[in-house]
Protein backbone atom coordinates (compact mmCIF):
# COMPACT_ATOMS: atom_id res chain seq x y z
CA UNK A 1 0.00 0.00 0.00
CA UNK A 2 1.43 3.31 -1.02
CA UNK A 3 1.61 6.33 1.36
CA UNK A 4 -1.02 8.28 0.27
CA UNK A 5 -3.40 5.43 0.53
CA UNK A 6 -1.98 4.62 3.88
CA UNK A 7 -3.15 8.73 4.23
CA UNK A 8 -6.61 7.96 3.35
CA UNK A 9 -7.23 5.30 5.78
CA UNK A 10 -6.99 7.99 8.60
CA UNK A 11 -10.73 9.62 7.21
CA UNK A 12 -13.13 7.26 8.87
CA UNK A 13 -16.24 8.31 8.54
CA UNK A 14 -15.44 9.19 4.92
CA UNK A 15 -17.11 7.05 1.97
CA UNK A 16 -15.82 5.87 -0.87
CA UNK A 17 -16.60 5.25 -4.42
CA UNK A 18 -15.82 2.64 -6.97
CA UNK A 19 -16.01 4.91 -10.10
CA UNK A 20 -17.07 2.41 -12.94
CA UNK A 21 -15.86 3.27 -16.37
CA UNK A 22 -19.49 4.19 -17.50
CA UNK A 23 -19.55 6.69 -15.09
CA UNK A 24 -16.50 8.62 -15.72
CA UNK A 25 -17.82 8.07 -19.73
CA UNK A 26 -19.75 11.21 -19.18
CA UNK A 27 -18.75 14.80 -19.70
CA UNK A 28 -20.92 16.10 -17.09
CA UNK A 29 -20.64 13.43 -14.44
CA UNK A 30 -17.23 13.00 -14.08
CA UNK A 31 -16.32 16.42 -13.18
CA UNK A 32 -18.85 17.08 -10.98
CA UNK A 33 -17.94 13.96 -8.86
CA UNK A 34 -14.56 14.50 -9.00
CA UNK A 35 -15.19 18.18 -7.95
CA UNK A 36 -17.26 16.84 -5.11
CA UNK A 37 -14.40 14.80 -4.50
CA UNK A 38 -12.27 17.51 -3.62
CA UNK A 39 -14.27 19.18 -1.23
CA UNK A 40 -13.65 16.01 0.75
CA UNK A 41 -17.36 14.66 0.05
CA UNK A 42 -15.62 10.88 -0.58
CA UNK A 43 -12.66 9.35 -1.75
CA UNK A 44 -13.20 7.78 -5.20
CA UNK A 45 -11.83 4.36 -5.76
CA UNK A 46 -10.73 3.09 -9.34
CA UNK A 47 -8.48 0.90 -11.04
CA UNK A 48 -5.40 1.04 -14.57
CA UNK A 49 -7.97 -1.80 -16.03
CA UNK A 50 -11.50 0.91 -15.33
CA UNK A 51 -9.63 3.83 -16.65
CA UNK A 52 -8.41 2.13 -19.86
CA UNK A 53 -11.20 0.82 -20.26
CA UNK A 54 -13.08 4.47 -19.78
CA UNK A 55 -10.59 5.85 -22.42
CA UNK A 56 -11.34 3.21 -24.90
CA UNK A 57 -14.59 3.58 -25.27
CA UNK A 58 -14.53 7.02 -24.84
CA UNK A 59 -12.05 7.63 -28.16
CA UNK A 60 -14.80 4.86 -29.89
CA UNK A 61 -17.75 6.57 -29.56
CA UNK A 62 -16.32 10.50 -29.63
CA UNK A 63 -13.77 12.38 -31.94
CA UNK A 64 -11.54 12.35 -28.89
CA UNK A 65 -7.80 12.66 -28.97
CA UNK A 66 -6.89 9.79 -27.18
CA UNK A 67 -3.84 11.35 -25.75
CA UNK A 68 -6.47 14.37 -24.69
CA UNK A 69 -7.85 11.49 -22.71
CA UNK A 70 -4.40 9.89 -21.68
CA UNK A 71 -3.94 13.20 -19.76
CA UNK A 72 -6.97 13.72 -18.24
CA UNK A 73 -6.53 10.67 -16.73
CA UNK A 74 -3.32 11.29 -15.61
CA UNK A 75 -4.55 14.43 -13.97
CA UNK A 76 -6.82 12.49 -11.78
CA UNK A 77 -4.17 10.26 -10.31
CA UNK A 78 -2.25 13.26 -9.48
CA UNK A 79 -5.18 14.55 -7.73
CA UNK A 80 -6.28 11.58 -6.06
CA UNK A 81 -3.01 9.08 -5.62
CA UNK A 82 -4.88 7.27 -2.99
CA UNK A 83 -7.57 5.74 -5.63
CA UNK A 84 -6.04 3.65 -8.15
CA UNK A 85 -6.29 0.38 -6.17
CA UNK A 86 -3.85 -1.10 -8.34
CA UNK A 87 -4.31 -5.14 -9.25
CA UNK A 88 -7.11 -6.14 -8.14
CA UNK A 89 -7.45 -9.39 -10.02
CA UNK A 90 -7.00 -11.93 -6.53
CA UNK A 91 -9.75 -10.06 -5.72
CA UNK A 92 -11.93 -11.33 -8.18
CA UNK A 93 -12.00 -15.16 -7.45
CA UNK A 94 -14.68 -14.70 -4.72
CA UNK A 95 -17.21 -13.07 -7.07
CA UNK A 96 -19.23 -15.90 -8.25
CA UNK A 97 -22.47 -13.85 -9.10
CA UNK A 98 -21.59 -10.43 -11.00
CA UNK A 99 -21.20 -10.61 -14.55
CA UNK A 100 -17.40 -11.59 -15.48
CA UNK A 101 -16.91 -8.37 -17.29
CA UNK A 102 -17.71 -6.28 -14.35
CA UNK A 103 -15.91 -8.53 -11.70
CA UNK A 104 -12.98 -6.25 -11.99
CA UNK A 105 -14.83 -3.31 -10.83
CA UNK A 106 -16.16 -4.73 -7.70
CA UNK A 107 -12.90 -6.64 -6.97
CA UNK A 108 -12.17 -2.80 -6.71
CA UNK A 109 -14.03 -2.18 -3.91
CA UNK A 110 -12.72 -5.50 -1.98
CA UNK A 111 -9.73 -4.58 -2.54
CA UNK A 112 -10.71 -1.17 -0.67
CA UNK A 113 -12.20 -3.17 1.71
CA UNK A 114 -9.39 -5.34 2.51
CA UNK A 115 -6.91 -2.30 2.62
CA UNK A 116 -9.36 -1.18 5.66
CA UNK A 117 -10.27 1.79 3.44
CA UNK A 118 -12.32 3.79 5.90
CA UNK A 119 -16.05 4.42 5.66
CA UNK A 120 -18.69 2.59 3.76
CA UNK A 121 -18.09 1.89 0.20
CA UNK A 122 -20.25 1.12 -2.88
CA UNK A 123 -20.04 0.51 -6.16
CA UNK A 124 -21.24 3.56 -8.39
CA UNK A 125 -22.59 2.61 -11.52
CA UNK A 126 -25.39 2.90 -14.06
CA UNK A 127 -25.14 -0.36 -15.04
CA UNK A 128 -26.77 -2.39 -11.55
CA UNK A 129 -27.83 -5.03 -13.27
CA UNK A 130 -24.40 -6.43 -14.07
CA UNK A 131 -24.07 -7.05 -10.55
CA UNK A 132 -25.52 -8.86 -7.31
CA UNK A 133 -26.36 -6.78 -4.88
CA UNK A 134 -26.78 -9.42 -2.03
CA UNK A 135 -22.88 -10.93 -3.44
CA UNK A 136 -21.62 -7.14 -2.78
CA UNK A 137 -23.44 -7.18 0.20
CA UNK A 138 -21.37 -10.15 1.24
CA UNK A 139 -18.16 -8.50 0.84
CA UNK A 140 -19.28 -5.31 2.66
CA UNK A 141 -19.96 -3.28 -0.55
CA UNK A 142 -22.78 -1.46 -1.48
CA UNK A 143 -24.25 -0.80 -4.97
CA UNK A 144 -25.66 2.55 -6.51
CA UNK A 145 -26.46 4.70 -9.61
CA UNK A 146 -25.18 8.11 -9.47
CA UNK A 147 -28.94 10.10 -9.61
CA UNK A 148 -30.07 8.00 -6.41
CA UNK A 149 -26.48 8.80 -4.72
CA UNK A 150 -27.40 12.15 -5.45
CA UNK A 151 -30.81 12.51 -4.09
CA UNK A 152 -29.53 10.64 -0.86
CA UNK A 153 -27.03 12.73 -0.20
CA UNK A 154 -29.40 16.40 -1.15
CA UNK A 155 -30.96 16.31 2.54
CA UNK A 156 -27.79 16.80 4.27
CA UNK A 157 -25.54 18.18 1.53
CA UNK A 158 -27.73 20.51 -0.93
CA UNK A 159 -25.88 23.33 -0.93
CA UNK A 160 -22.70 22.35 -1.19
CA UNK A 161 -24.34 19.70 -4.36
CA UNK A 162 -25.64 23.04 -6.15
CA UNK A 163 -22.43 24.98 -5.79
CA UNK A 164 -20.63 22.60 -7.09
CA UNK A 165 -22.51 21.73 -9.88
CA UNK A 166 -23.24 25.25 -10.98
CA UNK A 167 -19.50 25.60 -10.13
CA UNK A 168 -18.93 22.55 -12.87
CA UNK A 169 -21.14 23.32 -15.17
CA UNK A 170 -19.78 27.55 -15.45
CA UNK A 171 -16.35 25.43 -15.62
CA UNK A 172 -17.09 23.08 -18.26
CA UNK A 173 -18.75 26.12 -20.49
CA UNK A 174 -15.64 28.72 -20.24
CA UNK A 175 -13.45 25.78 -21.10
CA UNK A 176 -15.36 24.80 -24.20
CA UNK A 177 -15.56 21.32 -23.52
CA UNK A 178 -20.17 22.23 -23.57
CA UNK A 179 -22.14 24.25 -24.69
CA UNK A 180 -24.67 26.93 -22.72
CA UNK A 181 -27.77 25.73 -21.69
CA UNK A 182 -30.01 25.25 -19.26
CA UNK A 183 -28.94 23.32 -16.14
CA UNK A 184 -32.22 21.01 -16.20
CA UNK A 185 -32.00 19.63 -19.70
CA UNK A 186 -28.05 19.44 -18.82
CA UNK A 187 -28.67 16.64 -16.28
CA UNK A 188 -32.09 15.02 -17.61
CA UNK A 189 -29.53 14.09 -20.63
CA UNK A 190 -27.58 12.90 -18.57
CA UNK A 191 -29.93 10.90 -16.48
CA UNK A 192 -30.28 12.58 -13.09
CA UNK A 193 -33.77 12.95 -12.94
CA UNK A 194 -34.00 13.50 -9.17
CA UNK A 195 -31.13 15.32 -9.45
CA UNK A 196 -32.87 17.88 -11.61
CA UNK A 197 -36.25 18.46 -9.83
CA UNK A 198 -34.33 18.89 -6.06
CA UNK A 199 -32.49 21.62 -8.24
CA UNK A 200 -35.45 22.73 -9.40
CA UNK A 201 -37.32 23.09 -6.35
CA UNK A 202 -33.83 24.81 -4.99
CA UNK A 203 -33.76 27.51 -7.44
CA UNK A 204 -37.56 28.19 -6.96
CA UNK A 205 -36.66 28.37 -2.88
CA UNK A 206 -33.39 29.42 -2.44
CA UNK A 207 -33.61 29.84 1.45
CA UNK A 208 -34.20 26.11 0.94
CA UNK A 209 -30.61 25.99 1.05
Amino acid sequence: MTEAQHSALNNAQRPALVLDACIMMSGLLRPLLLNLAKTGLFDPLWTDKIGQEWQRNAARLWPIDPELLKTEWQRMQEQFPAANMGDVTPFEASLKHTDRKDKHVAATGIAAVAAVQSGPISVLTWNIKDFSRSELRRQQLGLIDPDRLFSQWWPTHRQLLSETLDFTVSELVSSGRRQAEPMLGMLRRDRLFRLAGLYELAQKNPAGL
